[in-house]
C-alpha cells in the first residue's frame, strides 16, 4: 500500500524563503550598524551588526530558497540585500558601514540591494584575504 504522493503545481523558478525571511525582525532599533558581505563562489552571505560588532540579522542566498548554481548569481545576492535592508529600515537604521569579504559574483549586486532602500552607506572596506606565498608545494615525485 505505502504512503500516497502529492504532488504540488508551481514552478520553481519563485523563491518562496522571502516572505519567511521578513517574519523575524529585532525588536532592538539600531541607528548605525555594520553590513558584512561574504561572497564566495557557491553563496552569498549577509551578517548586519551593530556598531560594537554584535551580529542582530543574518541571511544567505541559500537561506531564501536559491538551491544550486543560482545561488552564485548576482541577482540572488541582491535579492538577500533587499531583505537585509527592509529589516534595517524596520530596525530603524539609518547609516552603515560595510565590509566586503571574497571574490564571488555577489559583492556588488548585494550591496546595491542593501542600500536601495534608503540606508547611508558611510564606508565601503574590502576585507578579501590574499595569500602571500601559500602552501609548501608537494615533494618531487619519484617514478
Amino acid at each position: 500500500m505505502g504512503k500516497k504522493r502529492i504532488i504540488k503545481k508551481g514552478g520553481g523558478s519563485d523563491v518562496s524563503g522571502t516572505s519567511r525571511a521578513l517574519n523575524r525582525v529585532p525588536k532592538k532599533k539600531v541607528a548605525t550598524g555594520i553590513l558584512n558581505i561574504l561572497a564566495t563562489f557557491n553563496n552569498t552571505l549577509l551578517t548586519l551588526s551593530d556598531a560594537k560588532g554584535n551580529s542582530l540579522i543574518a541571511a544567505s542566498s541559500g537561506a531564501l530558497g536559491f538551491r544550486g548554481s543560482r545561488k552564485s548569481t548576482p541577482f540572488a545576492a541582491a535579492k538577500v540585500g533587499e531583505i537585509i535592508g527592509e529589516k534595517a529600515v524596520q530596525m530603524g537604521m539609518k547609516e552603515a558601514a560595510v565590509v566586503v569579504k571574497g571574490v564571488g559574483a555577489g559583492r556588488e549586486s548585494a550591496l546595491r540591494g542593501f542600500s536601495s532602500h534608503g540606508i547611508n552607506i558611510t564606508s565601503i572596506t574590502d576585507k578579501t584575504p590574499v595569500p602571500h606565498n601559500g602552501p609548501r608545494p608537494p615533494k618531487a615525485r619519484r617514478v
